[in-house]
Order: C-alpha cells, then structure tokens, then sequence
C-alpha cells in the first residue's frame, strides 16, 4: 500500500509514527532475533553520566553508536547492544556535597562514607528518564531499560575479573605515571573530569627572587652596551660580587636546580645596589627591584644572548647535579 506524496510532509510526525510503529511491532527485538545465528559482532558502549541532561555532544556520539551497529546487522552480525549508565568520579560526588551542605573529603568522612555512599546511589540515576526520552526521539535501536550500571556488583567484579586475566598472563606491570589531582577532593582525576572552559584562573602566586652568583661575571658582562656615558661595564671596573635574579613559584625545587633560563632577544639591565651587582630583565626591574627601599642605580644592558653560558655557584651542593659539567650554566630558554 503506498500513501500519496505529501507536498509539504510534516516530517516530526513521520518520524513519530515511524517510532511507534518499531516499538508496536517490537522491529528491534525482531532484528536481534533474525541475526542470533550470525557471527557476533561485538559492540561495547561508553556509558554516559546521569547526573546532567544530554546535550548535543551526546547525540552526535550516539549517532555514530547506532550507525555502525545497524550497518553490521543488515550484513547478517548478531550486534547485542545494551545501554550502561557510568555511576562512578566526580559529577555524581560533587552534586552529593552540595545536596548534603559539605565539602571536601574530610567532611564526607565526618558523616560517614556510607550515608555518602547511600545518597550517591539515590541520586546517580536522576535524569534517566529524560535520556530515555532523547534515545526513543533520535530513532537508536538499543536496550535502554537493561541498562548495566558501573555500580552494580556485577559489573564491578567482571572488570576485577577481566583484570585477573591479564595479571595471570604477566601483562601488569608496576609503573608511575602523573595524573591530574584535585586537592579539595584529595583524589586524582581523569582529564574527561577537568572542563577546560571553567577550571582555569588567573590567580596572584606567592613567589620568591633568588640571587645567584656568578663565578666570573667578567667572562660575558665586559662586553655589555652603556645605556650612558657615566655607565661601565661590570666585571672590568667593578669588584662587587655579581647575581643573577630568578624568580620562582616552586622554592622547594631550588634544591635540583641545574640551569638558569633567559630569553635571548630580552633586555636585561645590570643594577648597582648595596654593594652588589645584580642582573634583572628590564621589564621586570619595577617589580623585582623598585619594589625594595634601599637606593639602586642602573649600570649596564645587555641581551639575554650575552648571558648564555654564564656560569653560577649552586645554591646547595649536590655532588651528583656538580659532576655534570652542564650544571649551573644559564641557557637560552
């Protein structure tokens, strides 16, 4: 029976009688029946959150989800596809502490993992029913209402099970690797967990200036430019010891220290005060110097190019970095 070509079809309400006329005659489940005999096809789906609505990112995901599986059963596959729910990390936790009023990973132990635990389960699945509602209205042939949950016993001892597989067969190893950590929740976290348009701000870091010696400043300051006539070049005509500035947000890697960096095309300027020469980049001389009470005067500018290889005391002997004749040299960074 053909129906006669609409002009203007109203396309939202062909594909409604579409839907329920897959579901009235259960299409999918007779698609599952017609391919059991087949060669398996195997289909693991990443599981989204339910603690959020599905957005568009989703949809386009579970487009290409249900395309391929599709493809492979008009080829005569037995795809089983069922839908899973990801119950574990941070979404689920970080909308319990604002449920419960706390913050942090002593105050959950404050009122008990478990109550924790417990409202975590009750609230993880909020918005089941509204992806229910996204997956019927985009036509994806899945099991939505068997959904495994990551939180399910079973699932959690198939993956311990999974993992004895590959212990038993020597493909574990012990390693070290770095990982993203938030200190308030004091737990490591995934990459998929920072969203990278809010983590970020700009803050105001403590640091500290350090001064380093350097063993033969005439070596590479003899040959710095005059900024005036009353101006001389360090290290030639001036016995004060001389220090190059750095400035650091991490002190306590000061101990490995093994090289100074400057920027090759910058303008440093070398500054007489207290005795002492010290060598700054110009555009930081405010904040570095200024900043003190006691009086300086400008004496020299040279290239940060000039400074390559200068040599400098370590501020702490570490016999090992001392060996390596690389250690405490400024490099062109």
């Amino acid at each position: 029976m053909f129906r006669p070509v609409d002009p203007n079809p109203d396309f939202a309400k062909l594909e409604e009688e579409i839907l329920n006329f897959w579901e009235k005659e259960k299409i999918f489940e007779k698609s599952l029946a017609a391919t059991e005999s087949g060669k398996p096809f195997t289909f693991y789906d990443g599981p989204p959150f339910a603690t959020g609505l599905p957005h568009y990112g989703h949809i386009l995901a579970s487009t290409i989800k249900d395309l391929i599986p599709r493809y492979q059963t008009m080829r005569g596959r037995y795809v089983r596809r069922r839908w899973g729910w990801d119950c574990h990390g941070l979404p689920i936790e970080e909308i319990v502490e604002r449920k419960l009023g706390i913050s942090g990973k002593k105050q959950i132990e404050e009122i008990g993992i478990k109550k924790f635990n417990d409202t975590c389960r009750d609230t993880v699945l909020t918005y089941v029913e509204e992806w229910g509602k996204m997956v019927r209205r985009m036509a994806r042939w899945i099991d939505f209402d068997n959904s495994y949950k990551t939180m399910d016993r079973e699932y959690m001892e198939s993956v311990w099970w999974a993992f004895k597989q590959i212990y038993d067969k020597g493909l574990v190893y012990e390693g070290r690797k770095v990982l993203l950590y938030c200190p308030r929740c004091e737990t490591p976290i995934s990459n998929f967990e920072v969203a990278m348009d809010n983590s970020y701000q700009d803050v105001t870091e403590e640091a500290v200036t350090i001064k380093f010696k350097v063993t033969d400043p005439s070596v590479i300051l003899s040959g710095a430019k005059d900024l005036d006539s009353s101006s001389r070049p360090v290290g030639t005509q001036n016995d004060n010891p001389t220090y190059l500035l750095a400035w650091t947000t991490t002190p306590w890697t000061l101990v490995g220290n093994v090289g100074l960096a400057v920027g090759e095309e910058i303008e440093y300027v070398v500054v007489e005060k207290d005795g002492e020469n010290l060598i700054i980049a110009k555009k930081n001389l405010e904040s570095g110097i200024s900043n003190l009470d006691s009086k300086f005067e400008i004496r020299d500018s040279i290239k940060g190019r000039d400074l390559v290889g200068l040599q400098y005391e370590p501020l702490f002997d570490v016999p090992d970095i001392a060996a390596n004749k690389k250690s405490y040299h400024v490099y062109a960074g």
